[in-house]
């Protein structure tokens, strides 16, 4: 098989796989990286220069996949694309979100790129997406080849799949992002337990350790346990998440525990995207019993969105807990503010629930000592660090160790790591050369052919 890597930082950005098996061409995935800026922030298509592809595989929604789609897809007019019928559901709503942060990003930053993709075009491509049940082997022929391909739940987010990838007598598998542990609304990764001849696998949390003893109930209960220790001082709690599927699952985790009354009586806030996904997954939930999410859930905990009037660096006038994005609180999002108008108040928390690139403010702020200063460039605020930060292990990426194990039951002859900081891919590539010391394992560099 030949295999590049189109995401021209490597790491975790503009994830995008580029194979050839004899002669059916593929793509996997079409990212923006949410660290770049204008066109650097979309994979580098260069390669695909010249090819027909034959089929373009999306294994979930969250941008980093999916947020060049568009350009791909310009690109190579006639191919099809294929995914879930929820990462159906949920990607024209995430795609023109998009597009209107790209107009914003324009407007005030001036990145004379943007729009990458217009909502005119995204509206254009959308008959070419195609969902395909999970579980459902499917042939597929290109030009003068043929593949099977098959779609297998992969816990992480609605929608989200691996993919296997039949040609001859070859078998191959790519986890995409996969979580092999139950979260509240969703199910976990059911991945077949076979042996292929080459694995492409995830490695997120490779540079993640996790405690002894600890696993997600119990980082659910300490999660629940700060919360009301910090509203019982009178401070608010801010939980950064990512819009698709991390907001949704918090807020499920924190109606259970109002339900069974464990959690502290406060308002509970919420903003923007998420907010509006919690519509689609309410859908998602009626129309393929994939997700267990309903509206019922803001209903009963009379969720309120985030208040308009919070001035950055100074403490919100309303105390509460604030489920909030982006997720690694990045610049111009509302939990940026929010982290500029809590982090010096000793009676405030903020609980990271999910992975943060140590590049960006979310990843800064768990590496910083308390009483140090830090400063939100993008509001014109520095602060002394006060509140409490505590990070809890409820990610949606596997584990490193399962993902170690899995890749050992696969046993495969060649296995290429992806998706992860090179830390992480170092822990993969040592820990793999020692439990499969025949298989033959590649760390790909961004833009360079590889024969696997």
């Amino acid at each position: 098989m030949k295999l590049i890597d189109l995401n021209r930082d490597g790491g975790i950005g503009a994830n995008s796989l580029y194979c050839q098996l004899g002669d059916f061409h593929f793509v996997i995935d079409s990212g923006l990286n949410p660290k770049s800026i204008g066109k650097l922030a979309a994979p580098d298509l260069s390669p695909l220069q010249g090819v027909e592809l034959d089929l373009i595989i999306i294994t979930h929604c969250h941008l980093d996949h999916i947020g060049s789609l568009p350009l791909l897809m310009r690109a190579h007019p006639n191919t099809p694309v294929v995914l879930t019928a929820p990462s159906r559901m949920l990607i024209d709503r995430m795609l023109h979100n998009s597009a209107n942060v790209m107009v914003r990003e324009r407007a005030e930053k001036g990145v004379m790129d943007y729009p990458l993709f217009t909502h005119e075009e995204i509206d254009r491509i959308m008959p070419r997406l195609h969902a395909h049940p999970f579980n459902h082997p499917k042939k597929f022929t290109g030009k003068s080849d043929e593949i099977e391909f098959t779609l297998h739940p992969a816990g992480h987010i609605a929608g989200a799949a691996g993919v296997e990838i039949v040609h001859k007598h070859r078998k191959i598998f790519f986890t995409g992002d996969v979580l092999f542990e139950p979260q509240r609304i969703l199910g976990p990764a059911k991945f077949p337990q076979r042996k292929f001849d080459t694995l492409i696998m995830e490695t997120t949390r490779g540079a993640t350790e996790r405690a002894a003893g600890q696993d997600r109930s119990s980082e659910v209960v300490r999660l629940v346990a700060m919360i009301n220790t910090t509203i019982a001082r009178g401070g608010s709690v801010l939980i950064p998440v990512f819009a698709l599927g991390r907001m949704q699952e918090i807020l499920a985790l924190l109606h259970d525990a109002r339900k069974f009354g464990k959690l502290a009586e406060a308002p509970i806030y919420a903003s923007g995207l998420g907010l509006d996904l919690c519509d689609y997954f309410d859908d998602i939930a009626k129309k393929t019993n994939l997700v267990h999410f309903t509206r019922t859930i803001l209903k009963d905990m009379k969720v309120r969105k985030s208040p308009r009037d919070l001035v950055p660096g100074k403490q919100p006038s309303q105390q509460g807990i604030y489920v909030v994005s982006s997720g690694m609180i990045v610049e111009h999002t509302p939990s940026y503010t929010l982290a500029s108008c809590l982090l010096a108040g000793s009676n405030n928390s903020i609980c990271f629930v999910g992975y943060s690139d140590p590049a960006t403010p979310g990843g800064k702020l768990q590496a910083i000592r308390k009483g140090d200063e830090f400063l939100f460039e993008a509001v014109n605020v520095k602060a002394k660090v006060r509140c409490h930060i505590e990070r809890f292990e409820l990610s949606g990426h596997a584990d490193r160790d399962e993902l170690v194990a899995y890749a050992v039951q696969c046993d495969p002859r060649s296995l290429v790591i992806t998706h992860g900081d090179q830390p992480a891919r170092d822990w993969f590539m040592a820990e793999l050369s020692e439990k499969l010391p025949k298989a033959a394992l590649l760390d790909p560099q961004p833009l360079i052919t590889y024969q696997v």
